[in-house]
């Protein structure tokens, strides 16, 4: 009768210990930034359900001590050990077992979310163009990439983020028209870089004499922060930009202004470069020299073009 009630309490303690995890699951969509894209969405699904497994696991350990000290104490003066776990041949498998079955599932589970990114594409369209080879796909060759509704290029160099739209005008903010696919093709100038928003949920390399694609889907308006997720140097921290997530209508709009007026935004590195070393001693380390923006409308630099375009 004993033991069927301590079945009964594991049994009972495992329930309330799955709605726990779900639950503790759910609150962890609160602790990330706020889902700014359709591939955001899917990406959050996966950390919740990381965060249940593991509320789950680390709740268990505890449940499973308290039961140890309350079921399995030794009385008073009992220094004799206890039933001895190596050799223990069901006790080997138990624990050799379980952890290879979890980290299947979340294998499982993972695998399936990041095939549900391909279904929008993501990644079809995380590609390579290198010279001398064709387009390197994320899924298989037979497979296209899905039509984008627009393509804007990026450029990166230290310390600047430029964006050129299909209208030829140059801008030093990104604009995303919201609820349409649109198309980001990425060069780098100098050194590696990271394109990261944390909205988003994306991250993507830019890598120097390479065309890099990625497709968003911008599903929320507002604005928000583009940041370099890689470190490049002395100005790393300055080198951000502004993403502002708008209606058609609104980009649109902006569209034709931008190509209307000329507009100049401020280099916070150049202010920062221009600025006396505040520390007593030089460190004489090599660092690049920011160059002052252009003005918003402005053509990208041919030999930043030439500097991301592989040679054929």
């Amino acid at each position: 009768m004993l033991r069927f009630l301590e079945y009964l309490l594991i049994a009972g303690y495992i329930a309330v210990l799955l709605v726990i995890s779900h639950w503790i699951g759910q609150q962890a969509y609160s602790w990330m930034p706020t889902e700014a894209t359709a591939e955001a969405q899917k990406v959050d699904s996966l950390f919740s359900f990381l965060t249940s497994v593991g509320a789950f696991i680390i709740l268990g350990l505890l449940g499973m001590m308290l039961y140890s000290i309350l079921f399995f104490r030794a009385p008073k003066n009992d220094y004799s050990e206890g039933h001895p776990s190596r050799g223990d041949l069901k006790i080997e498998i138990l624990w050799t077992a379980t952890p290879t079955v979890l980290v299947l599932w979340l294998a499982f589970q993972g695998f399936n979310i990041y095939q549900q990114l391909n279904i929008l594409g993501l990644g079809q369209i995380v590609h390579l163009h290198t010279p001398l080879e064709e387009p390197a796909y994320a899924v298989a060759s037979n497979d296209k990439p899905k039509p984008a509704a627009e393509t804007i290029e990026v450029f990166v160099k230290q310390w600047d983020w430029s964006f050129r739209y299909p209208n030829n005008v140059t801008s030093h903010e990104l604009h995303l028209p919201v609820n349409l696919r649109t198309r980001l093709n990425m060069h780098a100038k100098d050194v590696l870089h990271s394109f990261y928003v944390p909205e988003f949920r994306l991250q993507q390399y830019i890598v120097p004499g390479r065309n890099i694609d990625l497709v968003v889907t911008p599903t929320r308006t507002g604005k928000y922060k583009l940041k370099d997720a890689l470190f490049s140097g002395t100005y790393f921290a300055l080198m951000d930009a502004n993403v502002h997530v708008e209606s058609q209508q609104q980009y649109n709009q902006w569209l034709t202004k931008a190509e209307q007026e000329a507009t100049s935004i401020k280099n916070q590195a150049v202010a920062e470069y221009s600025q006396p070393p505040k520390t007593l001693f030089k460190s004489g380390w090599y660092t690049v020299a920011p160059e002052q923006r252009a003005i918003a409308r402005s053509a990208v630099p041919e030999a930043m073009l030439q500097g991301s375009r592989p040679k054929g």
